[in-house]
């Protein structure tokens, strides 16, 4: 009797006997970091970060299998691309350069100007199923994702594992699941800057950036993850930001602050991929700065680019699943 009462208050908590047993994620992140956010509904697991990773890399989830996630984040860029953007299945072309991914868990607004994309889950249908701009094109085709992974043996054998709630099945929501578990390990802290090693150059930087950046540019991720626009010189109607979602002219040409990791593989620069080099971006502030202090400014940026984490296995193509070679 103790033991059913038990199992009933599991159940009645949302939680089952397995999940209760299962051991925690085990995040590697420095002191003084906090384990970012996970969604009560997608718990953390080796078996969905596994199903994640391979699904980030398959170009099926694209209406012409041309096109996987990582076509425009590639690890070589911290998930990035070195495109000002990226054109989809169709040849239209992007609206918006492609950001970068590293410790994308711990953002709590996504894109460049829609604060409803809150989720990675969510935010994993704007390229496979959004028509504004068509990227990997296959929106209404839901069930043609489904029908196109469970060919594979080795893909119902994953979903089975990652998903043994759902009897492993096979759709879209898991799909989106299973690779926002994987982008959540996306997990970015070893530059030079956090292993305190930096250069005489840009450790002066690094003063110079916190006199005149950090503002926006704040905390572990260097981002305030609020909208601003900096540029007044460019129209904004051309991209009209934040306003295109809020229909406020004040919000008119404002983008989210992006990260600053990695920001010396994330070439060209801007929410439009205008500006080449850091030096250019940081010309387009309008700050006040010495010629030493620009050199120095870039110095520190250039010291935020984690190397292991632009190699990291774990992170890579898989080469094999079930056992067998992809």
């Amino acid at each position: 009797m103790r033991l059913f009462r038990t199992a009933a208050l599991l159940a009645a908590i949302g939680v089952t006997a397995a999940a209760a047993g299962a051991p925690r994620w085990k995040w590697n992140v420095p002191a003084g970091v906090a384990a970012p956010a996970v969604p009560a509904d997608n718990a953390m697991s080796t078996a969905k970060v596994e199903l994640g990773r391979r699904l980030f890399y398959d170009a099926d989830l694209s209406a012409d299998g041309t096109m996987s996630c990582a076509t425009c984040h590639e690890q070589h860029r911290a998930f990035a691309d070195g495109n000002a953007s990226h054109p989809g299945v169709t040849g239209e072309p992007g609206r918006r350069n492609v950001p970068g991914l590293a410790n994308v868990a711990w953002f709590s607004r996504l894109t460049f100007a829609d604060p409803g994309l809150t989720s990675l889950e969510g935010q994993v249908g704007v390229p496979v199923l959004g028509i504004h701009p068509v990227e990997m094109g296959m929106a209404g085709r839901e069930a043609e994702i489904a029908a196109r992974l469970s060919r594979d043996p080795c893909y119902r054998t994953m979903f089975a594992r990652a998903f043994p709630e759902f009897g492993g099945r096979i759709d879209f929501g898991s799909t989106a699941k299973a690779i926002a578990s994987f982008e959540r390990t996306l997990v970015s802290f070893g530059s030079p800057y956090d292993h305190g090693a930096m250069s005489v150059q840009a450790t002066a930087g690094q003063a110079v950036f916190a006199r005149s950046c950090a503002g926006c540019h704040a905390g572990a991720n260097f981002t305030d993850q609020d909208y601003h626009r900096i540029d007044r010189a460019d129209p904004p109607a051309f991209d009209p930001g934040l306003s295109e979602k809020t229909g406020q002219k004040a919000d008119l040409g404002r983008f989210r602050t992006p990260s600053l990791r990695n920001v010396a593989l994330g070439a060209p620069y801007w929410h439009d991929g205008s500006e080449r080099t850091l030096a250019g971006a940081i010309g387009r502030h309008r700050l006040t700065l010495t010629t030493d202090e620009s050199a120095e400014l870039v110095a520190f940026l250039e010291e935020l680019t984690d190397s292991e984490f632009v190699s990291r296995k774990s992170l890579s193509l898989p080469a094999t699943a079930c056992g067998r070679r992809l």
